[in-house]
């Protein structure tokens, strides 16, 4: 680990508790995927410096309105906890500072356009012959391998390309995007993955490890039993909108004012579920005895079903089901659910001060450690303005007051004013 790690100025309270402390992540993606990846290390105690254009920043910077303080709500759903040092990589001391910051990392992550790091001095090879020991992470669109090298990747493409899109939507419409970008999120998850299990190995070797992460590998990965049902029948799966391909009953039904979905996985919990709608009748008919059986017979019995949830509303239905150990839920708005997920002790929001959007609220991470690490882990800092650290961050790197006052000068870093 540097010896520089873990300063202040953008680590998190009491981060020297937490499992990556000591770990300093040289941070130069953007957008979704990357950036996702080093805030779930931040919110694991490294301390992450996020490069970015002294005039744009990070691109999701632009991608408003919503916004809080004039800070976009895209950016600051992904970079909790981090220090923003603005330098331009295509001035030479912007990216001999960069360079240094690379060479004293734990961790690189970039999502350049293959080739791009290369060409800035930045690359694997180029970081690995100054800093053996560092994990250095790439994120692709379609990977470094694939036909042609330089193809640009965004969620929307991949979905698409990888089958995800195909597989989402109502039976009888058209192929549909899922409401998040999930192929960024699987990738940043993966890129986490990969990163900690390359620090473990480091940790005991001393030896780096180039990670690579596509959004095709992730998305393609993550369709998991669709893929697997696809390669075993040979046939492209169908769409089922928001019901299961191989179990039933597991969709949304309507109530008398409002839908709720039902989970009945396994034959025990379907007799459970038939005991609450008083239809003992459909738990023994053979025709829904079994689960291959129901999804045989998937339409005749949905109606059944249907038809009973519809005669009561919904709170009722999601009490008497709970009651009976049957998992179900209400199909809530992502405004209630964050809420409710948060009232019902679920520590779902993290509360930050921020700089110029004053208490705000971002989603914490999917995971807790009994150490404190995780959605129930002190407050991180807040995600950072554009150049908050710049200054601190250069002059930690060496670079001196008057050399950093003429970079400002020529446009070739920034140093935020209210910072």
């Amino acid at each position: 680990m540097t010896a520089e790690a873990g300063r202040g100025g953008g680590a998190a309270p009491e981060a020297a508790d937490r499992p990556l402390a000591g770990v300093r992540v040289a941070d130069l993606s953007r957008v979704l995927a990357g950036p996702y990846a080093t805030m779930l290390l931040a919110d694991l105690g490294a301390e992450v410096v996020k490069v970015e254009h002294p005039q744009r920043g990070d691109d999701t910077r632009a991608w408003g309105p919503p916004s809080a303080g004039g800070e976009a709500a895209y950016f600051l759903a992904v970079n909790r906890g981090k220090r923003s040092l603005a330098v331009d990589v295509a001035d030479p001391d912007g990216r001999a500072a960069v360079r240094d910051l690379c060479w004293g990392a734990d961790v690189v992550v970039q999502n350049f356009r293959p080739g791009t790091a290369d060409r800035l001095g930045l690359g694997p090879a180029d970081v690995h012959a100054r800093n053996p020991g560092a994990v250095y992470c790439s994120i692709t669109g379609f990977g470094a391998g694939h036909t042609p090298p330089d193809r640009p990747g965004f969620d929307l493409v991949v979905q698409a390309e990888s089958g995800l899109m195909h597989a989402t939507g109502a039976p009888d419409g058209p192929p549909t995007k899922v409401g998040v970008a999930m192929t960024d999120v699987l990738t940043g998850l993966n890129a986490a993955v990969a990163v900690l299990a390359a620090l473990v190995r480091a940790r005991a070797t001393g030896r780096g490890e180039h990670v690579t992460v596509s959004l095709l590998d992730s998305a393609l990965s993550g369709l998991v039993n669709v893929a697997q049902s696809a390669l075993v029948t040979g046939a492209e799966p169908e769409r089922f909108g928001n019901a299961h391909p191989t179990i039933v009953p597991y969709q949304a039904f309507p109530t008398a004012d409002d839908e709720i979905v039902v989970a009945a996985g396994n034959d025990a919990l379907y007799r459970r579920l038939c005991d609450v709608l008083g239809r003992p009748d459909l738990a023994a008919d053979p025709r829904y005895a079994t689960n291959p059986e129901r999804v045989a017979h998937r339409g005749a019995l949905v109606a059944e079903i249907g038809a009973v949830l519809r005669t009561r509303p919904a709170a009722e239905w999601v009490a008497a089901l709970l009651d009976a150990g049957v998992p179900v839920g209400r199909v809530r708005g992502v405004l209630d659910a964050l809420r409710t997920a948060d009232a019902a002790g679920g520590a779902t929001l993290v509360r930050v001060d921020h700089p110029a959007a004053g208490p705000l609220e971002t989603v914490g991470a999917g995971f807790r450690l009994a150490s404190g690490a995780g959605a129930d882990a002190p407050p991180p800092a807040p995600p950072p303005l554009l150049g908050q650290h710049t200054e601190r961050v250069l002059a930690e790197l060496g670079v001196g007051a008057d050399r950093v006052a003429a970079m400002v000068a020529r446009g070739a870093a920034y140093q935020n004013p209210v910072a």
